[in-house]
């Protein structure tokens, strides 16, 4: 199944992609209310609500308010290289906020104290149920789905110290969308990411190359505190970033991003 919050006139609303229309899931407004609900696969299967026309929808940010966003950072190989550094033994964490989240077509805004934005298009895995001190066995059943994200990073604000989170956390600047696709229906190891910026492609990436696949990223991080369904762990960007080019490559007003994840969809973010 793919599902999306969708932004209607009355508010918003979970709902199931079927073909050309979004089928309304009564009673949850939107996809973190509805994965709170135990029965949340059942009740997403056997939808019958109002039909809303894909062509046209307006999605909201797949979880508007997870409880947590956490975030890999140096988990693909090929951007380990590219930023000068050493492979892990351990996973690189930091975290987000709800407030910086936003719509898988929501433009994200240039802002003046920092000139160097810089995209990093990134496979987003949602909890399903909660995951404490599991095993990366269980932590596969933990899973709800896969979405897309960019994280996109304000690099200026990022290096000013050793901690990256002041450089991560700027409002309304990480979309995630459009779609959760469920794991049945989604295979990482299969999957191409790709980034384009004004139609160049600069990512481009298979995401069986995650140093730190998803099942073992839950395992580590819910050895330290439990993971509530909605909850969103971004698994990190391959090689490509702006940062990393010579000459080095900022986004800019006017500029637009699209993040694709074969078998989920695509961001599409202009910079205003």
């Amino acid at each position: 199944m793919k599902l999306a919050t969708v932004r209607t006139a009355d508010g918003t609303v979970a709902a199931r992609l079927d073909g050309d229309a979004f089928t309304e899931i009564r009673g949850h407004a939107d996809l973190g209310a509805l994965l709170r609900d135990e029965n949340w696969h059942r009740l997403a299967a056997h939808a019958d609500g109002r039909r809303i026309p894909a062509a046209g929808a307006e999605l909201g940010t797949v979880v508007p308010n997870p409880s947590k966003v956490l975030c890999t950072g140096l988990n693909y190989t090929g951007h380990i290289e590219e930023m000068g550094r050493g492979l892990p033994a351990h996973p690189t964490l930091f975290a987000k906020f709800a407030d910086t989240l936003t719509g898988p077509a929501d433009p994200v805004s240039a802002v003046p104290e920092d000139p160097e934005m810089d995209w990093e298009g990134e496979l987003a895995v949602v909890i399903g149920r909660t995951a404490y001190r599991v095993t990366e066995d269980e932590a596969a059943g933990c899973i709800a789905g896969y979405t897309v994200a960019n994280d996109i990073s304000m690099r200026g604000w990022q290096y000013r110290t050793t901690e990256w989170l002041q450089g991560k956390i700027w409002a309304r600047s990480t979309p995630v969308g459009p779609v959760l696709t469920t794991p049945d229906s989604f295979d990482p190891a299969t999957a191409t990411l790709r980034t384009t910026v004004n139609g160049t492609t600069v990512q481009e990436h298979a995401v069986d190359d995650l140093l730190f696949a998803p099942a073992r990223l839950i395992a580590y991080i819910s050895t330290m505190l439990p993971l509530r369904p909605g909850d969103l762990i971004l698994t990190g960007t391959p090689g490509g970033v702006g940062r990393a080019r010579t000459p080095r490559w900022y986004l800019k007003t006017g500029d637009v991003v699209e993040v694709s994840i074969s078998g989920i969809g695509t961001l599409t973010t202009p910079i205003t």
